[in-house]
């Protein structure tokens, strides 16, 4: 079971081929005060996980994810609206950003696994028209760090430095694979 009602989670576990049901957790995800990025993105996976499994998935195992954004030390969240959104592709101009995309496997049972991966990200110096031009035309909204890896948002990188691809895109299937096995699951 996925603990995720993201569209981007969704399609990337469908890579998989295995059968799965979504559950929405119900989750405040509010960083701690002090909190680290990385260690906000850890908690709300496990939260996220912990919290479908204790309604009623039955001997599902569930699968929780989270990823948080930091640009020098600070949290970066989803921008929501667009003068948001260009906002913080201003900011991360000629800069390295880094994601924490964080996994909790839990059974009902108490038995748990866990993975945080770290993707580095470096963003070329952007000129604001660029900016409002890819805004404009994938409307990140819904995105830490208001791009899509996986579309247009390539374009503004320099580079990306990952032991998984996926991850960036906000479910690192490697790792998630390393869950699964420990867990029982044949793949492929």
């Amino acid at each position: 079971m996925l603990a995720s009602t993201s569209r981007y989670r969704r399609e990337l576990l469908q890579r998989l081929g295995l059968e799965f049901e979504v559950a929405r957790p119900d989750v405040d995800e509010a960083a701690l005060d002090g909190e680290t990025p990385q260690a906000t993105a850890v908690r709300l996976a496990h939260a996220k996980a912990r919290a479908v499994a204790a309604t009623g998935a039955g001997d599902a195992w569930v699968l929780g994810s989270d990823q948080v954004g930091e640009l020098a030390g600070h949290p970066l969240g989803k921008p929501g609206a667009r003068e948001a959104a260009i906002a913080q592709l201003r900011a991360m101009s000629g800069r390295t950003v880094r994601f924490h995309t964080a996994l909790s496997l839990v059974h009902a049972d108490g038995t748990s696994y866990a993975a945080c991966d770290l993707t580095e990200v470096r963003v070329r110096v952007l000129r604001d028209a660029e900016i409002v031009r890819y805004v404009d035309a994938e409307q990140p909204f819904d995105c830490a760090g208001s791009f899509k890896s996986e579309g247009l948002g390539i374009t503004l990188f320099e580079r990306i430095d990952t032991g998984d691809p996926t991850a960036l895109v906000g479910l690192p299937l490697i790792a998630t694979c390393g869950l699964l096995r420990l867990a029982g699951f044949a793949l492929p």
